[in-house]
């Protein structure tokens, strides 16, 4: 096949170019949304000098390519989106919503009408990192409100 080779990966020609390093960094950026710390990792982890990756960054961000706000919402939605609770997330949207969804894709809208249903439930959700309260809520099993 002919064509021109890519440089190894890790390669840096002028490792004080910012030009080059905010190249490196859209390569990053055209595949998904990044932190600019992440960002400034991954090219002094490349070869850039620190220099260089603070000024293509500064660049991105006045262009509103890279955004901290953007990159955090993005990423609660997602984790949030594939049932990962608080525990997985410091914060994020509704965690009772998401926890009943969560319930719902896996066991289906009938409660849990034994212990052990309402055990193997509990131990998934909280596999998922749901907290005990996020679960009780989610299910509407709550031991504390019943009569003995």
């Amino acid at each position: 096949m002919i064509g021109r080779r890519r440089p190894k990966s890790g390669a840096v020609e002028n490792p004080d170019d910012p030009e080059a390093a905010r190249r490196s960094a859209l390569l990053w950026l055209s595949r998904r949304d990044h932190s600019s710390a992440e960002l400034f990792g991954k090219l002094t982890v490349k070869g850039h000098s620190a220099e260089a990756a603070r000024a293509a960054i500064a660049g991105l961000e006045a262009e509103r390519l890279l955004d901290d706000a953007r990159f955090l919402d993005n990423f609660v939605r997602s984790h949030a989106a594939r049932g990962h609770g608080p525990g997985a997330l410091a914060a994020g949207p509704d965690f009772v919503a998401v926890c009943r969804q969560v319930r719902l894709r896996k066991f289906g809208a009938e409660p849990a009408t034994s212990w052990a249903e309402r055990a193997k439930q509990a131990r998934f959700l909280q596999y998922r990192g749901f907290s005990s309260d996020h679960i009780r809520l989610a299910t509407g099993h709550d031991p504390e409100a019943q009569e003995t």
